[in-house]
């Protein structure tokens, strides 16, 4: 399927809008509509069951998007956090020089190590022209920092440089004292997070692939060095049986072990899919050393070690790292649960199969005739959203109301019809399936709530 199609269909249906539609947008921002907004909450109460609640040893944060400064000198974000930008002088647009060189070359040269020079001489010995017009005029290369500024402070001119997180496990290593402390939690242990980040990337793109403002799901795991490499299979193992079972295939899943590693990493591994615009990064998992503790350590004055009660060792833990773009796991998921559908009699539908879990709605109440059954029907909606989305529909034909229903990936739909008047049952249709059941109504949420667990 084309992006183009999933970008129409999500506007059409609610799905998620251009941010500042109105006043032709805003470059590669996104908002989420009444139905993207549930489905991409629904992402991310499935990976805080999955990672936190199930998990005994790992405890939540909802860390300060602003942080004190130093905080990104010790990361290393304010010294070296950019791109090497390039301009074409035809068309006015920039492009990373990085990347149009591990594009030319199908990956065989990692510019990544490259200087500006190097780059330069590269792109003019091959005569790599501009992606947007085919000209070839470039400006010099530029380093573009890639951190939002901004500004805290009440008096002009005392003003102090402040920065919107490019990236949220800072937040998690900064509290690893307070959790540690408070939970009297034992190593190895883990802190997790979902959070916003912020970068200024020039050239992102392919809808919600990559924007300049998202979504995290992360934890850092604190362990013993001699237990990591465990932990890092374990966490390798457990990420991708986490997006098969939110509905993303075997086939369109791989690992890709990263070949160039950071100097204090021993291990790095993309989970990708294939997004229809090819094999992409969904997850990380990286194994980051003793590095990230160390240097809030040395920058902040504050000792970063943790005493074990049981052998009284005092050590700096080694961290595993597991993150997850809840909007980038949201657009693969759009991409693989719609499918148009020629039915039996010839007639076409367009279907989302969401897993029940993540379904905006689990259930959809439909009156079979306004003037009749409405009343019951919107009674019954009062009671069942107290455990679960509905949602209500009453407008056109009952075939329709299905077709809406099945677009948004609506699991369920339960009509209300004389029967229901007369003897208290409903038709709950399914889907996928499309086949119809009777049931008591009084039986009707326990029948969804078990259909929709995760």
């Amino acid at each position: 399927m084309e992006m183009e199609k999933i970008v129409t269909l999500c506007k059409q249906y609610g799905f998620v809008f251009q941010g500042s539609e109105i006043y032709n947008g805003f470059a590669n921002t996104w908002d989420f509509g009444p139905v993207g907004v549930e489905l991409k909450n629904n992402v991310k109460k499935c990976w805080w069951k999955r990672f936190v609640q199930e998990d005994p040893k790992t405890y939540g944060v909802d860390a300060a998007i602003l942080m004190n400064p130093r905080t990104w000198e010790a990361s290393g974000h304010v010294g070296s956090f950019s791109d090497p930008k390039m301009d074409c002088k035809k068309c006015k647009q920039r492009f990373r020089a990085d990347n149009m060189i591990e594009e030319f070359s199908n990956g065989e040269v990692a510019a990544e190590g490259m200087t500006n020079e190097e780059m330069e001489k590269y792109i003019a010995d091959n005569h790599i022209t501009c992606p947007n017009c085919g000209g070839f005029d470039w400006s010099e290369i530029k380093q573009f920092k890639l951190m939002f500024e901004t500004s805290r402070g009440t008096v002009e001119g005392e003003k102090d440089t402040v920065y919107l997180r490019p990236e949220t496990c800072q937040g998690e290593y900064v509290n690893f004292l307070n959790v540690w402390r408070t939970t009297r939690a034992k190593i190895p242990f883990a802190i997790a997070q979902i959070g916003k980040s912020f970068r200024n990337e020039i050239t992102p793109g392919n809808f919600l692939f990559r924007t300049i403002e998202f979504e995290q799901m992360e934890l850092q795991k604190f362990c013993k060095d001699t237990d990591s490499m465990d932990i890092y299979a374990d966490y390798k193992k457990r990420a991708l049986e986490f997006v098969e079972d939110m509905g993303l295939p075997a086939d369109k899943l791989r690992y890709h072990d990263h070949d160039k590693l950071a100097h204090y990493a021993k291990a790095a591994c993309d989970i990708q899919y294939k997004f229809p615009i090819g094999w992409e990064e969904l997850n990380g998992i990286h194994h980051r050393g003793t590095w990230d503790l160390s240097r809030h350590s040395e920058f902040s004055g504050k000792p970063m070690e943790y005493l074990d009660p049981d052998t009284n060792e005092k050590y700096i833990p080694t961290v595993i790292e597991y993150s997850i773009g809840a909007d980038r796991l949201t657009l693969a998921l759009l991409c693989e649960a719609y499918e148009e559908q020629t039915l039996e009699d010839g007639s076409t539908r367009e279907v989302m199969h969401f897993i029940p879990a993540i379904a905006p709605y689990k259930v959809a109440i439909l009156p079979l005739i306004k003037k009749n059954h409405s009343e019951k029907a919107q009674e019954i909606y009062t009671e069942l959203s107290k455990y679960f989305m509905c949602t209500y529909d009453e407008t056109a034909n009952i075939g329709k109301r299905y077709r809406r229903e099945d677009v948004i990936g609506t699991p369920f739909c339960l009509t209300v019809d004389d029967e229901t008047l007369n003897n208290n049952t409903v038709t709950i249709r399914d889907r996928d399936t499309m086949e119809q059941i009777t049931l008591p109504l009084d039986e009707v949420k326990n029948y969804i709530e078990e259909k929709i667990r995760f």
